[in-house]
């Protein structure tokens, strides 16, 4: 039975079974406007929040990444808010932090590399985790394929292990009568396996003898360098990984130091004073991983989302530690490069 409310109510008696409570007008608008499990968030009108787990800061990323925010209409501490958690460079943190996330709850996890995708996946089956580049993806067991990820984590590729082999080629190019060349690599790396097997194909091909030296743990990098004073390769390649990019200026030094022609992955070593890098544009993935988030936020689950491969490469010369070292770049692959620092 229905019955007569003074003018002006907002809340209606409705034929219901008994012990059912009163709706509100208002509420019943909602259930019209959003669906019924947005209903909360429309009632909090609290901004998403997203977890960034990184090892170190690498402030040109975090650019891109807000950059990418900002083209699709986030703004930070207005309709976003974004807590931004390091390791300053020890990996025994990064279980702490993901497992920090969790308990704040917040809406989406981005992850900086494999490492810190590990720990995330590790902390949580359910929040979505956005991984802003990974080298391998599915051999790292984060992803069940690039087409269909089928768990809580999706993001970018960086296909690192295709890029050594032209590591390799642009090395030649430079020192026509290079023999021997060190990689510096972390032996823990889960791409370690493919990406030497392209190096040790790329090297036939070019008549080239590899020698591969650990750097799994910061305290790895010195010795690893006063290894190379007694074997004297013509070249060396770093392999991307955390211990490095945690120790670019010290490894930036230390190959100045003893003259020697190194290669790297990324540009930020370059600009470190490094010799140069070949690899993919991680400043490019990084202005992509918001479209993730942004898909995420809006509904869609990382298990449909494919992860995407690289589309930006860059090849990064330092005129200045060529100088340093007495290396003369030849002229044909100076016109190559895509940025030249003098």
């Amino acid at each position: 039975m229905k019955k007569q409310l003074p003018l002006g109510s907002s809340t209606y008696h409705v034929n219901r079974p008994a012990g059912r409570g009163l709706i509100s007008a208002k509420l019943l608008a909602l259930m019209f406007v959003f669906p019924l499990g947005g209903i909360a968030a429309a009632q909090s009108n609290k901004p998403p929040r997203i977890g960034y787990l990184g090892i170190v800061n690498v402030p040109v990323r975090m650019e891109a990444f807000r950059q990418g925010l900002h083209a699709l209409g986030y703004v930070e501490e207005k309709n976003l808010i974004i807590d931004y958690q390091w390791a300053g460079g020890n990996m025994d943190q990064l279980p702490k932090i993901a497992e920090g996330f969790v308990r704040t709850k917040v809406d989406v996890i981005v992850t900086a590399g494999p490492i810190t995708t590990r720990a995330a996946q590790k902390a949580t089956s359910s929040i979505p985790i956005v991984m802003a580049f990974d080298n391998d993806p599915v051999g790292s067991g984060f992803v069940a394929s690039l087409a269909r990820p089928g768990g809580n984590i999706t993001g970018l590729s960086a296909l690192a292990p295709e890029i050594s082999g032209k590591q390799l080629e642009l090395l030649k190019d430079i020192i026509p009568k290079l023999r021997r060349v060190a990689v510096l690599a972390s032996a823990i790396a889960p791409d370690r396996a493919q990406t030497m097997n392209e190096m040790e194909s790329a090297a036939k091909a070019l008549r080239l003898e590899l020698e591969f030296l650990d750097v799994s743990g910061p305290h790895d990098v010195e010795p690893a360098f006063h290894a190379l004073a007694n074997r004297a390769p013509g070249a060396v390649v770093v392999l991307a990984g955390p211990t490095v990019i945690g120790r670019m200026t010290q490894i930036t030094e230390l190959a100045a130091n003893r003259r020697l022609p190194v290669i790297y992955h990324q540009s930020e070593f370059v600009e470190a004073g490094g010799l140069m890098s070949y690899g993919v544009n991680l400043s490019d993935l990084y202005r992509r991983a918001a479209t993730y988030v942004d898909k995420i936020l809006k509904g869609a689950k990382p298990a449909d989302l494919p992860v995407e491969q690289p589309k930006k490469f860059e090849f990064i010369i330092n005129l200045n530690a060529a100088k340093q070292i007495g290396l003369m770049i030849p002229p044909n692959v100076l016109v190559r490069a895509d940025r030249v620092i003098r």
